[in-house]
């Protein structure tokens, strides 16, 4: 451990000064970040400090979440913001105030706040400047890495419900043929599968062939149990998935159950769920082994492949979110009949299987760059207090990064 480091307080490292007001009626059109306690939260047309910037939650939920902005940036009278780094570098400083507690320094009121005289006593240790930055340029990358890969994970998802849209929703390939032309997206083969005209039906017109289904048939749709029921044991016990959990993609509740459920209510990496009420979502699972509590419908099929019931349960999910908001209570929320008036589109087997060399590895692409990111993360969140402390050097870092790579 370096010498050089030193002890600090927080008022010695950064100063702090309160974010300021902007109401809807003043916010003007721009690409100027506004910075809230929750961090990004709309643009404006005017800066109130300079980039990059570091962000403290001041009040409400986000209260102690630090955020960052590599551009000059509004800073909202949600958060405390930086006003001077006092000569260190700024990405060190954001990747430190990570690490503090910030969110047990409540300044006593009755709406959680933060006040900046509360935490400049906080102490905490500082390496010199070219150690910052070399920590900074570290922890960055391993940053940079992660939203490489789930930009890359939102592509492809993009791609796959594109091509989903236009060969089973609009049907693009079957209006090609009947008009003569070549479908586009696929080889000759391929195409050959679909075909050139179309029937009538309780949808409308659909290609010749096709069934119509609903979601319910083409998939199981498992709701969670009341997890309360099953305790969990000191050494038996499994992290609930709630929809909280669903939103984050991750396990990190508090909420722990017992092992002895159903297996089939054991949720694993892959798995489709979808939220259906409250929040409404559709997701691929990818924050590990968990029980799958109420509220949650975990979806699986015999008969169709995974890209199949998930796309087309994605599909529907639009009009699932209109359906609960219409809903005269505070939590909408869809019924299983919903599911039965939803109906989808089903091609010949031939199809599918095909259809299936292309979307499957999409699809498990898409999860793998999940995983990665994931993991990603977790090593970076597992570096960065023992770095940031000095309690590890970054040659031992580079070793574990070549272990992992």
């Amino acid at each position: 451990m370096s010498f050089e480091w030193r002890e600090v307080t927080l008022g010695d490292f950064v100063r702090l000064q309160r974010g300021h007001d902007l109401t809807a009626s003043e916010q003007k059109a721009g690409t100027i970040p506004v910075m809230g306690s929750a961090g990004q939260n709309g643009t404006h047309n005017v800066a109130k400090a300079e980039g990059p910037g570091v962000v403290i939650g001041r009040s409400g939920a986000s209260m102690g979440r630090v955020h960052a902005s590599k551009v000059a940036f509004w800073p909202h009278n949600t958060c405390l913001y930086v006003t001077d780094f006092l000569g260190n570098n700024p990405r060190f400083a954001y990747h430190a105030l990570k690490t503090l507690d910030l969110a047990a320094y409540n300044s006593g009121s009755a709406q959680p706040s933060l006040n900046r005289n509360y935490i400049y006593s906080m102490r905490l240790r500082v390496p010199p400047r070219s150690e910052q930055d070399r920590i900074s340029e570290l922890l960055d990358a391993l940053d940079d890495r992660i939203a490489l890969l789930r930009e890359t994970n939102t592509t492809l998802e993009a791609i796959a419900q594109a091509l989903f849209q236009s060969w089973f929703v609009d049907f693009d390939p079957v209006r090609a043929k009947q008009d003569g032309r070549v479908p586009e997206g696929m080889d000759e083969s391929m195409a050959a599968l679909f075909p050139n005209s179309f029937d009538a039906s309780s949808l409308g017109l659909l290609p010749s062939g096709w069934l119509v289904n609903s979601l319910d048939e083409i998939a199981t749709y498992l709701n969670g149990l009341a997890l309360q029921k099953f305790p969990p044991s000191e050494d038996s016990w499994l992290p609930v998935i709630k929809i909280a959990q669903l939103r984050k993609g991750d396990t990190l509740g508090a909420d722990r159950a017992g092992r002895n459920i159903k297996p089939e209510y054991i949720v694993r990496d892959g798995d489709v769920l979808f939220s259906w009420s409250g929040s409404l979502e559709v997701e691929i699972w990818c924050g590990g082994e968990g029980a799958l509590n109420q509220h949650l419908f975990k979806v699986t099929s015999d008969r169709f492949p995974k890209w199949f019931y998930y796309l087309w349960t994605k599909h529907h999910l639009e009009n699932f979110r209109q359906i609960a908001a219409s809903k005269a209570t505070t939590m909408g929320h869809i019924q299983r009949a919903h599911l039965s008036q939803a109906k989808v589109t089903v091609p010949s087997d031939e199809v599918i299987r095909v259809c299936d060399e292309l979307f499957a590895p999409l699809l498990d692409r898409s999860i793998s760059l999940i995983l990665k990111a994931r993991n990603l993360a977790a090593l970076r969140d597992t570096l960065l207090p023992r770095l940031i402390s000095g309690q590890l050097r970054l040659q031992e870092v580079d070793e574990m990064l070549k272990e992992a790579a």
